[in-house]
């Protein structure tokens, strides 16, 4: 029994031992020594892949146009969502046979809050996001009715969804290795943007996850470039969540005199040492290279990052010096 015990522990040590060797941490020397900009994390950046930049999706200032669209499939009406290989029937006008077009899908969003403040707002001002379903090939046309094949899909594709024609993506060129400045300071001159929000809506993105900024060729954003994601100490305060952190008591009992957090913003805990929230440096938490642009917006892939990447978190160009 006891052995059994100890298999179990030694076990559980070793799982841990090795996913807290797969988290990015500060490189250093000798124990004990402090980290510094020569120790910080180099990048492994991954790689896109086809579905990376085919499935990213993207968001458009100009709604773009409707009229063609998929109106059923062979197994209409008993199936509404159609795979790869499957044949769907296209509604409109300007179809010819061996034609290539992109099925893409206008999104709404159903949740009813803010994943940060102002950015139903934000997001409305940014633009209309789309999903990018699939690739198809018009096989046949008919008086009213095309006849395509599913030749990839990146989601089940559904009457309704509209066909634009297709374009091939451009390749992305990577940078070599370099060294993650966790503390880099913001410089005049950068381009600069917003993580407006995440595929899927989600929030917390990680590596390979996708994102939109509401900054785009306009700014002289091109494909292929790379933006740093950088957070403030302020937005956590911001955060609702995040700020009961900054609420609660963060001394130790037997401290004399006992810090608290910005007394102009909370209840001073006491009469000690006073932490400036605006004060602490920004932290970078990520690094996203740009797979698409339109004149307004971008279309990102996080590459790497050192914690969650927020919707809502700051962006600015990575000129990777």
């Amino acid at each position: 029994m006891k052995k059994t015990g100890f298999l179990i522990v030694l076990m559980a040590a070793t799982a841990w031992a090795q996913h807290t060797s797969d988290m990015p941490t500060l490189e250093g020397g000798p124990e004990g020594t402090a980290a510094t900009s020569n120790s910080f994390p180099a990048e492994r950046v991954q790689t896109p892949t086809y579905s990376d930049l085919y499935c990213a999706g993207f968001i458009s200032k100009q709604a773009l146009p409707d009229a063609n669209f998929v109106a059923g499939g062979l197994q209409t009406p008993t199936t509404t969502k159609f795979v790869r290989g499957d044949m769907i029937y296209m509604h409109g006008t300007g179809y010819t046979a061996g034609g290539e077009y992109e099925v893409i899908r206008a999104l709404r969003d159903l949740n009813e809050y803010d994943v940060f403040p102002g950015q139903k707002k934000l997001l409305k001002e940014t633009g209309q996001p789309y999903e990018e379903v699939a690739r198809i090939k018009v096989i046949d046309t008919r008086q009213h009715t095309a006849i395509a094949q599913i030749e990839y899909a990146c989601d089940g594709v559904n009457p309704g969804d509209t066909a634009i024609p297709f374009v091939e993506k451009q390749s992305i060129t990577f940078h070599a290795p370099v060294r993650f400045d966790l503390f880099l300071p913001a410089a005049p001159g950068k381009v600069y943007g917003r993580i407006v929000m995440g595929k899927d809506f989600d929030s917390e993105l990680g590596t390979g996850h996708k994102v939109y900024l509401n900054v785009g060729a306009n700014q002289g954003v091109k494909i292929g470039d790379y933006f740093r994601a950088v957070r403030s100490y302020e937005t956590d305060l911001k955060n609702p969540v995040d700020s009961l952190s900054f609420r609660a008591a963060i001394a130790e009992d037997t401290q004399k005199k006992s810090p608290s957090v910005d007394p102009n913003l909370f209840e001073p805990h006491s009469n000690g040492p006073v932490i400036h929230v605006r004060d602490l440096p920004r932290r970078a938490v990520g690094e996203i290279v740009i797979l698409g642009v339109t004149n307004t917006t971008a279309t990102g892939m996080i590459v790497y990052a050192m914690e969650d990447v927020h919707a809502g978190d700051n962006v600015e160009l990575d000129t990777l010096n």
